[in-house]
């Protein structure tokens, strides 16, 4: 694949490193400064043509930051910037980010036993396999308990009957997730609303509660909390100079492969870029990554009827979708996908850029033609750099330091493309190249 096959080599210095340049919003009111789409060479009309695609697919929420600032907010509807909505199942993301915050302060350990806080006899298992089930597992739906039982919600001991030994088999079930929120509560000694209150809330700034609904237990919050929540991700764990998740091997593991059975998932989170993936309520196991459209180095909080939390690092970016089912799925895949292709398109090339935004002198693309390499040079700090083709497909995005870098060609094929540069200062530049 190309996106595979564009590779950054840098003369001066190579980083893949978090941005040091994140912007974070007050922990209080509602100010959040902004980035105007120009400066980032997005057209209007694509644009329109995201929203337009969002308002179709009974979208309520969007919002979308560019290293930290917000770059497009859309709400539909009677839907405003303070309406609270539900997270559904990325909701799941809170509880395992708060799980990795009980286990950094010595409360407990995710290779505890689940029985050592839900007690024995918390399953209808025998002794001996309920004793195999650990925190673990039940971050990431590996329990062994069987999800095909009539109330994949149901909590009681009587509906969580043994299908496999944990460890064994990955299969989405709500009820042993659900159940880490009594883990949580039996560890600190406080509800999941006031533990959730004092460790995330009060230092990044977020609104929002979890509220008992049947068995499960769903977070509710404005669409602005959510992205506050990505940001902090964004961040590994901090928020600006404040550490949040101090843990830096449990924030991996978030977002990481946690097991072999499903390449995709990490602890709660769904991750992109992987060579498999296997979706809810079924263990057929699909080739190739979950959203292909994505830098591959996306992770996803993923919920019913299209609750959708992207965190893109080599893009700088988060963005939020809240809203209603498009299509009847539980949790709608492909709305995910297709919000991706049209942020792809979003970039204006060199022939919409206005004449100030083409000064060669600024940036310069040797040789060109190019046939091996392609060679850039600038007059300012580079940033990221993304390869385009003609039809506007976003190939790759990475992240760059110094004044000069260098790109492999050969092996994208000959044709033209687009390069485009964000610099330091977050302003953008676009050049057309050959490759022969």
């Amino acid at each position: 694949m190309i996106r595979k096959s564009f590779i950054i080599l840098l003369l001066a210095c190579s980083s893949f490193l978090q941005s040091q340049n994140l912007y974070f919003p007050p922990t209080t009111g509602d100010t959040w400064e902004t980035q105007d789409p120009l400066t980032l060479n997005w057209c209007a009309e694509k644009i329109d043509s995201l929203y337009a695609y969002l308002d179709s697919n009974h979208t309520k929420a969007f919002v979308l930051l560019k290293g930290g600032k917000i770059v497009l907010e859309k709400y539909f509807g009677n839907h405003t910037q303070n309406t609270p909505w539900q997270w559904a199942s990325a909701g799941k993301t809170l509880t395992s980010f708060m799980t990795g915050i009980a286990q950094q302060e010595g409360l407990l350990s995710i290779n505890d036993t689940s029985s050592k806080y839900l007690g024995k006899g918390w399953t209808a298992c025998t002794a001996e396999q309920e004793d195999k089930i650990t925190i673990r597992h039940q971050l990431t739906m590996t329990s062994g308990l069987d999800d095909g039982v009539p109330e994949n919600y149901c909590t009681l001991d009587t509906c969580l009957l043994y299908k496999s030994d944990a460890g064994t088999r990955w299969a989405y079930h709500n009820a042993p997730y659900t159940l880490l929120d009594s883990v949580i509560e039996q560890a600190t000694g406080q509800t999941l609303n006031a533990y959730v209150a004092q460790k995330l809330k009060t230092p990044t700034g977020m609104t929002g509660f979890f509220i008992k609904l049947g068995y499960n237990n769903v977070f509710f919050s404005n669409a602005r909390s959510m992205a506050r929540f990505g940001l902090l991700m964004l961040n590994k764990g901090k928020w600006n100079s404040t550490p949040v998740l101090t843990d830096s091997t449990y924030y991996r593991q978030l977002i990481n492969t946690s097991q072999n059975l499903n390449l995709s998932y990490g602890f709660l989170w769904w991750l992109n870029g992987k060579n498999s993936f296997r979706l809810p309520t079924s263990q057929l196991v699909f080739p190739g990554p979950l959203i292909p459209s994505a830098p591959d180095d996306l992770y996803m909080a993923l919920g019913k009827d299209g609750q959708f939390l992207n965190v893109a690092p080599s893009e700088d970016m988060v963005w939020v979708r809240m809203g209603e089912s498009p299509d009847g799925l539980l949790v709608p895949y492909l709305l995910n996908e297709g919000v991706w292709q049209r942020i792809n398109e979003l970039i204006c090339f060199i022939n919409s850029l206005p004449a100030s935004e083409k000064d060669d002198s600024l940036l310069q693309l040797f040789p060109n033609p190019a046939s091996e390499t392609l060679s850039i040079r600038s007059q300012k700090a580079l940033k990221t750099i993304s390869l385009y083709n003609l039809q506007g497909q976003l190939l790759n995005s990475l992240k760059t330091e110094g004044n000069t870098a260098t790109v492999q060609t050969s092996q994208i094929g000959s044709g033209l493309y687009f390069i485009s540069v964000t610099f330091a200062d977050n302003t953008v530049q676009a050049r057309k190249f050959a490759v022969e």
